[in-house]
């Protein structure tokens, strides 16, 4: 898919795809602190029950991540706001938890939101975005574009 031609969805489904594989990344470790011990190995019994089993998906594809890499530098296109709202939505944040975070109410946080989306896509396009114009009227320019 062409970045050139992205709708604000699609901009929304690669964000979201981007904090996924976020997720999925293993865990940075500390370097140098290892044990040459080897590890000790219970018997079934002994075992039951102690630690927590912590499943997780395989890692992430390379091209997974070149897409990740392509679609977070999108977010310092945005006031530090939007970008916010965007990134905890993207993340799969309720709606109520965003507002808390930000201070605002939920018709603000979504208008914030569609128009973060928005500006990503407009910009995408190679298109400058209209400073002396309204939140809504890019909402409304990209709706009309995208349809």
């Amino acid at each position: 898919m062409a970045e050139a031609t992205l709708t604000p969805a699609e901009v929304e489904e690669r964000l979201a795809e981007a904090a996924d594989i976020l997720r999925r990344l293993p865990e940075s470790r500390v370097q140098g602190h290892a044990s040459a011990w080897p590890p000790y190995v219970r018997e079934y019994w002994e075992s039951y029950g102690v630690a927590e089993v912590k499943l997780r998906r395989p890692p992430p594809s390379a091209a997974a991540i070149t897409r990740m890499d392509e679609a977070l530098p999108w977010l310092t296109w945005l006031d530090p706001t939007d970008a916010k709202i965007v990134w905890l939505r993207a993340n799969g944040d309720r709606w109520k938890v965003i507002c808390w975070s930000v201070g605002m109410q939920r018709s603000a946080v979504h208008q914030h939101w569609l128009y973060g989306l928005c500006v990503i896509a407009w910009r995408l396009r190679g298109q400058a975005v209209p400073v002396k114009r309204s939140r809504q009227f890019l909402i409304d320019r990209m709706q009309a574009v995208s349809r």
